[in-house]
């Protein structure tokens, strides 16, 4: 079994209630891309991935997965390509700003990081989040100085599920990959994991990913991060 010294965490759904903190983004996003036609918006919506029944977003799908590139490709396609770029940095401002002063972290998720950052294990966020809203969101739960480094979809050149989060990670701590685990709530978490070579790819269900979507690739599936720390533990 491979020696953890590392561990990478996906932050929206695995570090941070999703739905409590993005349903609100979501729709101010929607509404702006709808030009505040309502009916258009709650169409963007669910051409995301929000099911109208439950209000959740439903496991991979571009919000719950994508960057907001893949949200103004699919919300507004007609777009030329520099007129995309410029909705992308309209929707980073939102994202940066309203997703760190909603945000929300999962029960017992700051308690679980703090022990392990104690331990100690190399932290690391991978996000497909902007980088400065994740840092701006960990800062605002009072954990950024647990982490060693966050990962947005704009700090590598490919995002997840691309491997480079995970070479970025292990350039800057100097560990192998093998000894690196990533933690998501998603597919294409735990398919960075699988690219990227990490020693676990460990699902979790607190987020939009179920454990049907999961376990297919998942060497693990955990309720939350929170039992993230006793399974090391009893791992060795």
């Amino acid at each position: 079994m491979a020696d953890i010294k590392g561990i990478l965490f996906d932050k929206d759904g695995t570090l941070v209630d999703f739905n409590a903190t993005w349903s609100g983004v979501a729709d101010f996003m929607a509404l702006e891309a709808a030009e505040g036609d309502r009916a258009r918006a709650d169409r963007l919506l669910a051409a995301a991935g929000l099911d109208p029944k439950t209000r959740r977003f439903k496991a991979d799908s571009v919000f719950a997965a994508g960057t907001n590139l893949d949200v103004i490709e699919l919300w507004l396609p007609q777009l030329s390509r520099a007129e995309q770029i410029t909705a992308v940095e309209r929707f980073n401002v939102i994202t940066t700003e309203q997703g760190a002063a909603l945000a929300v972290p999962l029960p017992g998720v700051i308690d679980a990081l703090g022990a392990l950052h104690a331990r100690p294990y190399r932290l690391g966020v991978a996000t497909n989040d902007s980088t400065l809203g994740c840092e701006r969101t960990l800062a605002t739960l009072s954990i950024a100085q647990l982490f060693d480094a966050a990962y947005g979809y704009d700090a590598v050149a490919n995002p997840k599920p691309a491997p480079d989060t995970v070479v970025a990670f292990c350039d800057l701590t100097g560990l192998k990959s093998i000894e690196i685990a990533m933690v998501g709530d998603n597919r294409h978490d735990l398919e960075m994991a699988r690219a990227g070579g990490c020693g676990l790819a460990i699902g979790v269900l607190s987020g939009t990913g179920t454990r049907e979507s999961l376990s297919p690739i998942a060497d693990v599936v955990l309720e939350s991060v929170a039992d993230l720390p006793g399974f090391l533990a009893a791992r060795g």
